[in-house]
């Protein structure tokens, strides 16, 4: 045996000396210095909704705080400092509702924000953001366009970024290279548009609910709108529609007071002067019936509807709880269980009110097999009619109820949460207890309330009915089944 090999046996044996003195000493060990053993740990229990009964999980409590800056923006603050950060939110009655007859004009001003700002291009502006660990976001929409900026609080971080924020609010240069570049972008996706049935089908959709009214037109505008904007009109639709006064600013986080106004007063400095815009007028009720795209494809996009609620409508929290239970909550739904599972005609349906600064739609969107369509469209007509006519039932209302109690904790989880939750409440101008009014409202409806509001509100003889397929030959619906003979494809066409 070698000199190395006999070193590596030894070391071996002297290892395995030390373990067994150590299993030794374990076996030997004294009992703890205690009157009763040590329980085993209780293996971890999964807890189900059930165990709560009728009362509603716990969620934060928010101590909203709101005041007025000297410039008109409204602010809205939520102390918390669980974490090292804070989020903010501006939310402009600067939709495409604002447009004025130049369709995309608002959306396109909101995507060019942060194009350019003096002495700094789109990438300087990003490599900014991300040098400071903080978050940049904008978007626009039919009632609102809304910029945002997470960041850490701590003053070496906070303050480059509110800087770098609000340059890009208050001094956007709308380059023209950017623009281009833009437009080409929009115009490439008018063209996808034309490949999408259910696209089409909105489209169409908008422009027989609303006819002339400002909703009526797609936020991002057509080919020919988006291709005649000019840099001049996007700075000044910006110093009209990002005012001070036009706006509503939300903020959460690792602050104080005191912070918190400072940011505010910082931000709403930032922006053009000016004042709130007019709110949206409400649309003329639309004249019901159906149309029809001809699109060759193998399914057919059914898109139902008719003009629902306004945002600060009273009945808002029985419709809410009404639709849950008709197509609003997913599987279980009336809907879903009558039309997919019992059925297989689609692979998913709903329904839901879009409210709004004015009335915005209810809908129900769904796509089926081109030669059920006609059946299809009939059954679920016939659906709602008896919803609205019937209601809910006791068991439906009451778990409906209960699945509201269990997810609404987590429209206030995050800081991200909140502030959007913060801005809607800004913005609709709704009471500081929105949050805590609209689940009580809830947990106490009853369902003839459901009932009535549903009634109040909708009517099957006035459906705006837009499809779009290809024209074939039809097919009589296969009868419910527990077990339906043709499931619905994996996944929609589109």
């Amino acid at each position: 045996m070698s000199e190395r090999n006999g070193l590596r046996y030894g070391l071996l044996g002297l290892a395995l000396l030390i373990l067994l003195g150590l299993l030794a000493l374990v076996i030997n060990r004294p009992e703890p210095l205690t009157d009763s053993p040590t329980p085993p740990a209780e293996p971890p229990v999964i807890e189900s909704l059930a165990a709560l009964g009728d009362k509603a999980p716990s969620r934060r409590d928010l101590n909203i705080q709101t005041w007025q800056t000297a410039e008109g923006t409204k602010v809205l603050f939520v102390e918390a400092r669980e974490l090292p950060m804070f989020d903010l939110q501006l939310t402009f009655a600067a939709g495409s509702s604002h447009d004025e007859g130049i369709a995309g004009l608002a959306m396109l001003t909101n995507a060019m924000l942060n194009e350019g700002v003096p002495g700094k291009d789109v990438g300087a502006i990003a490599a900014g953001f991300e040098n400071l660990g903080a978050n940049f976001g904008n978007g626009a929409f039919r009632d609102m366009a809304i910029a945002s900026l997470r960041s850490l609080s701590a003053t070496e971080q906070r303050e480059p970024a509110l800087q770098l924020f609000n340059q890009v609010i208050g001094q956007p240069t709308f380059p023209e290279d950017a623009l281009a570049r833009i437009k080409n972008q929009l115009l490439a996706g008018f063209e996808y548009q034309k490949q999408n049935p259910g696209k089409l089908a909105s489209l169409a959709l908008f422009e027989r609910l609303y006819g002339s009214h400002p909703y009526a037109h797609p936020s991002d505008g057509n080919a020919e709108s988006i291709s005649a904007i000019t840099r001049e009109q996007l700075q000044a639709f910006h110093a009209k529609a990002y005012g001070a006064g036009n706006a509503v600013l939300a903020l959460v986080g690792d602050l104080s007071r005191a912070e918190a106004e400072a940011i505010a007063n910082e931000v709403s400095a930032a922006l053009p002067k000016g004042p709130a815009l007019p709110r949206i007028v409400q649309p003329e009720t639309p004249k019901a019936g159906l149309q029809h795209i001809e699109f060759p494809s193998n399914q057919t996009h059914l898109m139902i509807a008719q003009l629902g609620i306004d945002r600060r409508d009273p009945d808002y929290a029985a419709l809410y709880l009404g639709n849950q239970v008709f197509g609003g909550g997913g599987f279980g739904t009336r809907l879903m269980t009558e039309v997919r599972e019992k059925r297989g005609l689609t692979y998913g349906v709903y329904s839901g009110f879009s409210a709004m600064q004015a009335r915005g739609p209810f809908m129900i969107n769904l796509q089926t097999r081109a030669e059920l369509s006609d059946g299809t469209l009939e059954l679920v007509k016939g659906m709602l009619g008896e919803f609205i006519s019937s209601g809910p039932t006791e068991d439906e209302l009451h778990n409906a109820k209960r699945e509201l109690a269990g997810s609404f904790p987590l429209s206030t989880a995050s800081n991200a949460d909140i502030v959007g939750q913060l801005g809607s409440i800004g913005f609709y101008d709704l009471p500081l207890s929105y949050l805590e009014d609209f689940m009580r409202d809830v947990q106490a409806l009853s369902v003839e309330q459901v009932k009535a509001a549903m009634a109040r509100h909708l009517d099957p003889e006035a459906l705006v009915i837009v499809t779009a397929g290809p024209t074939v030959e039809q097919k009589e619906l296969p009868p419910p089944s527990d077990k339906p003979l043709e499931q619905p494809s994996a996944v929609p066409e589109h």
